[in-house]
């Protein structure tokens, strides 16, 4: 990540369920920590799938640190408790702690938070901006601060239902609080990533939430292709394969010579699956032309046999910090697919096939 102050330092990382954005989110939080910087990774939706990453206890409403990063950075981690959030802005703006506890006591939060649902997100959105904004001495808490946020079908939702209140409170603490909010998620500060694969309802989510977020004018950051399956087969072998011109016929010699029984039945086996690869390689090859499409930066990360593990995200995010660098700053938004046309090297990653 550039030191230049006008690089983003809040990263919100979505995606439709299944993609592995959690996986993402964390990975990017180590990459981010890299030589030696402090990174705050936030857990909106309460399902505890961070702790489950960092294979730690279940994260309480304080800031936890849950791994150190190449270099000697930092990641800590915080699970956002809506009661623990609403305590603070009763403290802060109001010093009415103990009026709160009180509430909490009677269930008169639970009952806010449930008439009211957008107030879980203002609160939500609230912490993440005071944390993005923390100073100690003089200097940010925090270089950077990651989001797992909620699904692309909310997100927009999420992040933009502060303004509403705004629009709602013409003067106070709520107004102050609710425009100190949109002025950091709407500023360069800020950047949603998007996390797809290469099926066809995520990528379509995936395009209408950029045009979502662009139309409510969050910034929007990188698109990461997630769990995308290499080739087995060099181009010329998965075009004809794709087109239905293997069979087993042609396989059977091969394995006639290695004196396997049964060769013709294994040959034509062999085929169908060979020429099924091949089809959904092409599926996929399409898909790749529709997120390059989208205009954004793009990252793809190929998948990993077995559960995701600590040492699968720290992998995950060398090729995140790749992505990041300032040496290939110019290239960012070059998609995939467009390297492979320059003869480059298709970026490689890992994520595991358990998508949080």
């Amino acid at each position: 990540m550039s030191p230049d102050p006008s690089s983003p330092r809040l990263h919100v990382v979505t995606g439709k369920g299944g993609t592995g954005k959690t996986t993402v989110a964390a990975a990017l939080a180590l990459a981010l920590a890299a030589d030696g910087r402090s990174v705050l990774l936030v857990e909106t939706e309460g399902r505890q799938g961070i702790a489950q990453l960092f294979e730690t206890p279940p994260l309480p409403y304080e800031e936890r640190r849950v791994a150190v990063a190449r270099g000697g950075g930092e990641v800590k981690a915080l699970a956002i408790d809506v009661e623990e959030a609403l305590l603070d802005y009763l403290d802060m703006f109001y010093n009415l702690r103990r009026a709160g506890r009180a509430l909490r006591k009677m269930g008169a939060i639970d009952f806010a938070t449930a008439i009211a649902p957008g107030l879980r997100d203002v609160l939500i959105t609230g912490k993440i901006k005071e944390a993005v904004t923390r100073r100690h001495d003089g200097r940010q808490v925090y270089d950077a601060v990651v989001v797992d946020a909620p699904p692309t079908g909310r997100i927009t939702r999420f992040l933009g239902v502060t303004g509403e209140m705004s629009q709602l409170a013409r003067s106070g603490p709520i107004k102050t609080q609710s425009d100190g909010v949109m002025a950091v998620l709407r500023s360069p500060q800020t950047a949603v990533h998007l996390v797809t694969l290469l099926e066809d309802m995520p990528v379509q989510e995936t395009a209408d939430a950029i045009a979502e977020l662009t139309a409510a004018g969050m910034p929007v950051g990188s698109v990461v292709v997630n769990m995308a399956a290499e080739p087995v087969l060099p181009p010329a072998a998965l075009s004809r394969a794709a087109a239905g011109e293997l069979t087993g016929a042609d396989l059977a010699p091969a394995l006639t010579a290695a004196h396997l029984s049964g060769a013709e039945q294994i040959a034509d086996a062999l085929a169908a699956e060979v020429v099924e690869h091949a089809r959904r390689w092409a599926s996929q090859d399409a898909l790749r032309a529709e997120v390059e499409a989208l205009g954004r930066p793009t990252l793809e990360l190929p998948l990993l046999p077995g559960a995701v593990d600590v040492g699968c995200l720290f992998e995950l995010a060398g090729r995140l910090e790749d992505h990041l660098a300032p040496a290939v700053g110019a290239d960012r938004g070059v998609s995939i697919a467009a390297r492979d046309e320059r003869g480059a090297e298709r970026p490689a990653g890992a994520t595991g096939d358990v998508a949080r």
